[in-house]
C-alpha cells in the first residue's frame, strides 16, 4: 500500500466535549461550528430539543445531545458552540445544531484506529455509536449522526425546521 493509499482510507472526525464524554463525529457531516447563541424556545418541543436558530434566513432546531444521552443539560459557558450538520430525514436535507461543551480536535483515524463499541461501560447508547476511535491511550466515542438524528423525538425537531404548509383552498366548481 502506498503513503496516498494508506491517507485515502483514513477518516476525519470532529472531536469535541458533551459533558465528560468525548464524542466524535465524521466532518462529512459537520457544515459549520458557530458560537452558542440562546435558540428561541419552541412551546411543546421534545426535552432534548433546546430551541431553534436563524441561521441565514434557515430555521435550524438545536439538539441537547447531553440530555439525549440522559445527562444533566449542557451548562453554557464562553466555550460552548453549536455544531451544525446536514442529515437527510424523509428523503430531505435539513440542518439540525448540537450543543457542545467545547471542540476539542480534527481527528484522522485509520480503519485499524476504528475498534467495535463495547456492548457496556459508556454514557452513550450503542445504537448511536459507530465505534470507539483510538487517540493515543484513550478512547473517542464516534456517534453515528444518522442513528442519532433520526430517533423519533428529533425527527419530530426536523418538522420545526420545514414550513407549515397552508391549507388547501376548497375546490371552486
Amino acid at each position: 500500500m502506498t503513503k496516498n493509499d494508506a491517507s485515502a482510507s483514513a477518516t476525519q472526525f470532529l472531536a469535541f466535549i458533551v459533558g465528560k464524554e468525548e464524542l466524535a463525529i465524521d466532518l462529512l457531516w459537520i457544515k459549520e461550528i458557530i458560537s452558542y447563541s440562546e435558540p428561541t424556545a419552541v412551546p411543546l418541543a421534545p426535552g432534548c430539543i433546546r430551541g431553534v436558530i436563524n441561521l441565514r434566513g434557515s430555521v435550524v432546531p438545536v439538539i441537547d445531545l447531553a440530555t439525549v444521552f440522559k445527562l444533566q443539560p449542557t451548562k453554557v459557558s464562553k466555550r460552548t458552540c453549536i455544531i451544525i450538520v446536514e442529515v437527510s430525514l424523509g428523503g430531505d436535507k435539513t440542518l439540525m445544531g448540537l450543543v457542545a461543551d467545547q471542540v476539542s480536535d480534527v481527528l484522522v483515524l485509520q480503519p485499524d484506529d476504528i475498534a467495535a463499541a463495547p456492548s457496556f461501560g459508556t454514557g452513550v447508547h450503542i445504537d448511536y455509536l459507530l465505534g470507539m476511535g483510538k487517540v493515543q491511550n484513550k478512547f473517542v466515542l464516534l456517534l453515528d449522526v444518522d442513528k442519532i438524528l433520526t430517533t423519533q423525538e428529533l425527527v419530530s425537531a426536523a418538522k420545526l425546521s420545514q414550513p407549515a404548509q397552508a391549507p388547501a383552498a376548497p375546490a371552486h366548481g
